[in-house]
């Protein structure tokens, strides 16, 4: 499948058109208005150095929230009460730190100056969103996405201290289950987050999903 060079113009081409690897096009802008576009059809951003790079995967990685995984260790952990949690209190602070985390196997970040400035606008807007795990008064880890309708898609998390990024997501998704989430898009595969319930789906069941749930 060749992969589609965009444009000024908001648009994106049908996700089955895809490559094997799920890379559908590349260029574009990194505006609000697209990013809600991209993310109500499956789509989401990725940067090979100053180059979006939008992607649709088959299969996807997600999570239904209500077969979320809590070990042993993390249920003692979250009784002793190491960590607190918040939600939407240090949103720039969040995506800064998921910037600036040092990732094993990975050189420098996909998280661009212009991607985190189009994310923080996004949570003014009310559509992306935080999750904070703080130690002693200090913001440990986290993760931030965006949330449509009934499916919140995940972006990135950092930890800076062992447990946290676990902690504050289970914490979150727990919140997700009272809120009626039916989805948390995890977008492709980490051993991480499939200890933690997450599963593939194929692209058609996601996409039936997202018509259904946005």
């Amino acid at each position: 499948m060749p992969v589609y060079a965009l444009d000024q113009s908001l648009w994106f081409p049908p996700v089955e058109e895809a490559n094997e690897d799920g890379l559908l096009a590349m260029g574009g802008d990194i505006s609000v208005d697209r990013l809600l576009l991209a993310y109500k059809r499956g789509i989401f951003p990725w940067y090979d150095g100053d180059t979006p790079l939008w992607w649709c995967p088959d299969p996807r990685f997600v999570l239904y929230p209500g077969e979320l995984k809590i070990s042993k260790s993390m249920e003692a952990l979250i009784k002793k009460g190491v960590f607190d949690f918040t939600t939407n209190t240090s949103f720039a602070e969040v995506i800064r730190s998921c910037k600036e985390q040092q990732r094993k196997g990975q050189e420098g970040t996909w998280i661009t100056d212009e991607l985190e400035w189009a994310f923080i606008e996004l949570h003014k807007l009310g559509f992306a969103h935080s999750a904070e795990a703080w130690l002693d008064g200090e913001l440990a880890g986290g993760l931030y996405g965006i949330r449509m309708g009934k499916l919140f898609f995940g972006e990135s998390m950092f930890s800076l201290h062992s447990n946290a990024s676990k902690f504050a997501f289970t914490q979150f998704v727990k919140e997700l289950i009272r809120e009626n989430v039916f989805l948390v898009d995890c977008q492709v595969y980490t051993a991480h987050l499939e200890s933690l319930g997450a599963r593939m789906i194929p692209r058609k069941t996601f996409r039936e999903i997202l018509q259904k749930y946005i």
